[in-house]
């Protein structure tokens, strides 16, 4: 080499640089703002990229549907298979990337490239946290790899980038165990050192659906046979999709129609996931969350539902083996987003009944723990030991409203249900008839008359009690939304006690006491009363098993006139409700007139299905036997 010399004859010094390697600088980057892409310029997603709360911190979804429909449903010879191999396969259950559908439920993660590195330089990838419940991917000429601990990456790889996909094996069931934070580090080495840099990402938390969100679909079941009440509640499931394509939904109802399990609120709730796919656009997978118990409607899900952007989570272990009331979920509710007192759920806020009556009965703690952990929709449990069936939707709704909150709740109101049956008392109408309702397949009509409802034992009492449980519960939802008076539509209601000690000293359910000799044997079999079993020991056949004992001095109670809060919200401002079927004044009944005028009052237009003996003398209304699948595109967090 040849050295320039200065006049003095010193020796010209080379450029600083001109021999020195670069230190190596290894720059891992996720999407961190949420817009859908990976910035390798400027700082939109190196900000708080090791760190994560609900408005900020790159996420990825558990990836737990079947976009390619591999999942058997069956096995050798259309044997059935366990729940545990149903709920076993998704497209998290095996090492490959099933297809494009399947690449787009990947969450990106992408190297900066690498210039001016040593010739040696190589690199690796480790999980450092969650690695047990992910799976990391690395893309090589146009396909996924899954990334093992052999994985190595080439000089060519870092100095044109490397681009990384990442999936959830499952959903977060617990936070004290995975709190759904999973950490990914890029490590190069070569002659001159090793340099490294690690992102952090979390699951999608899985979150159900509240009543802001556009009704897009219905589930029901549909029963199958040829007796009488079999045709009647296939003429129900008719007349629901009338009421859904008046209601402008276009989409054809969803009919579970291979285990007769009427109750579609009880064993499902529809939940969603979703992340901003590589498009700037939410990616939504919905999540049909199975109840606790072991009912075997809830295979349906997987054998009918799961699919492209589908999947199902069950509760594991010795949870479903029992077959208690409050883990249907008729008894899980969603509060409406909202911000109070310091706290804040955009996503919403879940509300689940408990037996607050000394028996210490509270729904599944896994299926608690699971909502709990995902962070956003922190359950809040009321009282429903005042209930036979238990369910928060026999008392309490979600409604949209035009106001500052965006909704209002409904409630009903005992004391209005009485003041109705007064009135009509008062003005000469005692001998009325209590019930319109006609006689089924030549069977008698219940024939009590006002002046007997409300001579009767325990009607007044009850509704007494009713009211004062219901108003406890108002006062709880109040102090924690900020919820007035003005923003609570009152909707009339009667209860009665679910049971009552006959003659013999047996207890009588309450659609033979409502129905007399017209309460079905098909209602009986059908009723929610079959799934209130305390002792773990699931019923067989078709005989309920053994209702829930009550402490002493509780008494449980069930609708008396079908149950006009327990509908189905339609669209923002069309109201499904049971037809009432109340004494018929004038030409008019009586408690139709009135729950439409608080509906009326709440914005809503209001119309009526027939649920009697399908679902109301099984002491449900149309809300348990139905369910909704909801618009779930808006960001969960952005409000």
């Amino acid at each position: 080499m040849v050295l320039a010399l200065t006049a003095t004859g010193a020796v010209l010094a080379p450029p600083a640089l001109a021999y020195a390697e670069e230190p190596l600088r290894v720059d891992l980057r996720a999407d961190v703002d949420r817009d859908g892409r990976v910035d390798l310029t400027g700082d939109t997603d190196t900000a708080g990229e090791n760190t994560w709360s609900v408005e900020r911190g790159a996420v990825f979804l558990p990836n737990i549907d079947d976009d390619s429909k591999r999942c058997p449903t069956t096995g050798p010879n259309g044997a059935q298979l366990s729940d545990k191999k149903l709920a076993g396969c998704n497209d998290a259950s095996d090492k490959k990337v099933n297809g494009r559908a399947d690449a787009a439920d990947l969450a990106r993660v992408r190297s900066v490239p690498m210039t001016n590195l040593p010739s040696d330089a190589k690199g690796s990838v480790k999980v450092t946290k969650g690695a047990a419940q992910t799976r990391v991917f690395i893309k090589r000429n146009g396909s996924w790899k899954p990334v093992t601990s052999q994985t190595r990456l080439t000089r060519a790889e870092l100095r044109a980038g490397v681009e990384f996909g990442v999936e959830g094996k499952d959903v977060i069931r617990d936070s004290a165990k995975w709190d759904g934070r999973t950490a990914i580090r890029l490590k190069v080495t070569s002659s001159s050192g090793t340099a490294s840099d690690t992102v952090t990402l979390r699951a999608a938390p899985l979150l159900t659906h509240h009543a802001l969100q556009n009704t897009q679909q219905l589930l029901v079941t549909k029963v199958k046979g040829d007796d009488s009440w079999a045709k009647h509640q296939r003429k129900f499931v008719k007349n629901l999709e009338k009421e859904a394509q008046q209601a402008g939904i276009t989409k054809p109802l969803v009919t579970f129609e291979k285990y007769g399990d009427i109750w579609a609120q009880d064993f499902v709730e529809p939940a969603y996931l979703n992340m901003t796919g590589t498009d700037g656009r939410q990616r939504t997978m919905r999540v049909m969350l199975r109840s606790a118990q072991d009912r075997e409607a809830g295979r349906e899900l997987f054998e009918k539902m799961r699919g492209p952007d589908i999947g199902v989570v069950q509760a594991k272990g010795r949870d479903m083996q029992g077959w208690e009331t409050l883990n249907s979920y008729g008894n899980l509710e969603t509060i409406p987003p909202y911000a109070h007192n310091g706290r804040s759920f955009p996503a919403g806020r879940i509300i689940m009944g408990e037996r607050r009556d000394g028996s210490g009965i509270r729904p599944s703690k896994e299926i608690r723990t699971l909502l709990k952990s995902q962070g956003l929709q922190d359950p809040l449990l009321l009282d429903t030991s005042w209930l036979h069936v238990g369910h928060v939707d026999e008392f309490v709704q979600f409604l949209p409203a035009d106001t500052p909150r965006g909704w209002r709740i409904g409630v009903a109101d005992p004391e209005a249900g009485l003041r109705l049956l007064r009135d009509a008392q008062r003005d000469g109408h005692g001998a009325t008839r209590m019930f319109s309702v006609p006689g089924f397949d030549g069977q008698q009509a219940p024939t009590e008359t006002v002046d007997q409802a409300l001579a009767s034992r325990y009607l007044v009492s009850d509704n007494t009690m009713a009211a004062e449980k219901i108003a406890a519960n108002l006062d709880i939802l109040k102090r924690e939304t900020g919820v007035t008076d003005e923003e609570i539509v009152k909707v009339p209601a009667l209860y009665t006690r679910g049971t009552e000690t006959g003659d013999e000293g047996t207890r009588v359910p309450l659609l033979r006491r409502l129905g007399g000799s017209a309460g079905p044997e098909a209602a009986e079999e059908h009723g929610q009363q079959q799934f209130l079993g305390r002792d773990g020991t699931p019923a067989t056949g078709s005989t309920p098993s053994a209702a829930p004992a009550p402490a002493p001095n509780t008494v449980m109670t069930s609708a008396y006139v079908p149950g006009a809060v327990n509908g189905i919200l339609l669209s923002r401002d069309r109201y499904l409700a049971p037809r009432q079927w109340g004494p018929v004044i004038g030409g008019k009944d009586i408690f139709t007139e009135a729950v439409t005028a608080a509906y009326t009052r709440a914005g809503m237009k209001v119309s009526y299905v027939d649920d009697w003996y399908t679902y109301h003398l099984g002491m449900g209304e149309i809300h348990c036997g139905t369910n909704t699948l909801r618009d779930a595109s808006a960001a969960w967090w952005k409000r």
